[in-house]
């Protein structure tokens, strides 16, 4: 059985809580940063990649074995995962090692566990 979204049956408007709320609203541009930042987070190759992340920094190549990928698949998600400002690399010699971007976002990917678990 499927429960129903409870409806407000009337008609007030609770206008000094709307003023409060929309006081401390974010702009219009933060609020499609954060929805572009969770897209990141909606394909499963990007979130097993982030996973990896999470433990240890790693090259392409090892990443792509670990996940049963091409590097090229990789390389692809990286870049994504890049320019949302999620992962970084360091360049040594030929190499080239992809690591978390900061701390939050290694804060981000564990509260996102600890909610679904």
């Amino acid at each position: 059985m499927q429960r129903k979204t409870p409806l407000c049956d009337c008609e007030v408007i609770h206008e000094e809580v709307v003023k409060r709320v929309r006081k401390n609203m974010p702009k219009e541009a933060e609020f499609c940063k954060l929805a572009d930042l969770y897209k990141m987070f909606a394909d499963t190759t990007r979130v097993r990649i982030l996973w990896a992340l999470s433990s240890e920094e790693m090259c392409v190549c090892d990443i792509a074995v670990l996940l049963g990928m091409t590097k090229s698949a990789i390389s692809h998600q990286l870049r994504s995962l890049r320019f949302a400002n999620l992962v970084k690399y360091d360049k040594r010699g030929k190499e080239v090692y992809y690591s978390l971007a900061d701390n939050r976002v290694k804060e981000i990917f564990k509260k996102g566990f600890e909610h679904v678990r």
